[in-house]
């Protein structure tokens, strides 16, 4: 299987309820955050290539990406792993999608 498939916003909130740690990053602007804040570190995607380091603790390790829809995690996603991360998870139909739950 591809290490870096997509999930379901139904399979990241089974993730959230079981209270782990999870590298959730979420790439929305900031004043989108602050309406709807699933608890993840936010890197809007404008800024994603100059807070790459940022990122570097979790190489190797599960990375999980959202934001209001699914378009700019995906394409958080494809950048992340074209700087050598694997493991790494866009949520589709981000925060739109959540909070329909």
């Amino acid at each position: 299987m591809d290490k870096n498939y997509d999930i379901t916003v139904e399979q990241l909130k089974a993730l959230l309820q079981k209270e782990e740690q999870i590298n959730l990053i979420d790439v929305r602007e900031e004043h989108e955050y602050e309406d709807d804040n699933l608890g993840g570190i936010l890197i809007p995607l404008g800024e994603i290539p100059d807070r790459l380091d940022e990122l570097e603790g979790m190489k190797g390790q599960e990375i999980y990406i959202h934001c209001r829809s699914g378009a700019r995690s995906a394409r958080a996603k494809s950048f992340i792993i074209s700087h050598g991360f694997e493991n790494v998870h866009n949520v589709l139909g981000g925060i739109i999608a959540f909070r329909d739950l």
